[in-house]
């Protein structure tokens, strides 16, 4: 998978340079023209880094930046400012950011930022929601509790009610292997001791939903005599 980036910028110039110098870097690149519309578009899509410009219309960058941190949204952000006052700078490093450029910038300087952040932290998935945050993220699946939606590469995945269940339950205990009596207590509220192959036939349905490759399965393992593990 390509290394998702989201530039939030208005200078519609440095948007096309900037955006045709990481694709022929082979990242995939979308852009947002002011502060509001980068918020929408970062907290709905899943990204592995942010650009963000820190003079935007409508919302400044701090500010986004500090929303996105206050959402709990642990994606990389490097800022771009055209200011030289080293408050600009403090103030986006305490708020959360995680690096920053100042304009005029020497791209080749940028790109080896960039993939300083990107190596630090290639995709940080947000397992943990901060209080009043409800939203998921593993790779390109987003899932939304408030709504019970679940997103892929953008796109909705019809689950059921029980499938959406299960799979809110394997994302607050990613990379713990979960035995099927602890599934069917925790998600289906069956006693201990049932017998029932409901569980091993949910999991099957969501790999055909989630999984490329469903027959051999990234996301949801098995594991041979204890049950599943969702590796995220």
């Amino acid at each position: 998978m390509n290394e998702s980036i989201l530039i939030v910028e208005d200078e519609e110039e440095l948007c096309l340079t900037l955006g045709d110098r990481l694709r022929s870097e082979g990242y995939s690149v979308e852009f947002a023209g002011d502060g509001q519309a980068g918020l929408e578009k970062a907290t709905r899509l899943p990204f592995h880094l942010i650009i963000l410009d820190i003079m935007l219309p409508l919302r400044s960058g701090l500010d986004v930046c500090a929303e996105l941190r206050q959402r709990g949204l642990s994606t990389p952000i490097l800022l771009l400012t055209a200011r030289s006052q080293t408050i600009d700078k403090i103030a986006g490093l305490k708020i959360g950011a995680d690096d920053y450029v100042t304009k005029p910038f020497d791209t080749s300087e940028l790109m080896a930022r960039i993939e300083v952040l990107l190596r630090r932290a290639p995709f940080r998935n947000e397992i943990e929601p901060r209080r009043g945050q409800n939203i998921y993220r593993f790779g390109q699946i987003v899932i939304d509790i408030q709504s019970t939606k679940v997103t892929q590469d953008g796109k909705s995945v019809d689950l059921t009610d029980r499938e959406f269940r299960l799979l809110h339950y394997f994302a607050k205990h990613p990379r713990v292997t979960l035995s099927r009596e602890e599934l069917l207590r925790e998600v289906w509220g069956h006693k201990s001791g049932t017998l029932t192959r409901t569980v091993d036939v949910h999991v099957a349905s969501l790999r055909q939903k989630l999984e490329p490759f469903p027959k051999k399965p990234e996301l949801i393992l098995t594991v041979p005599g204890a049950g599943y593990r969702f590796q995220a």
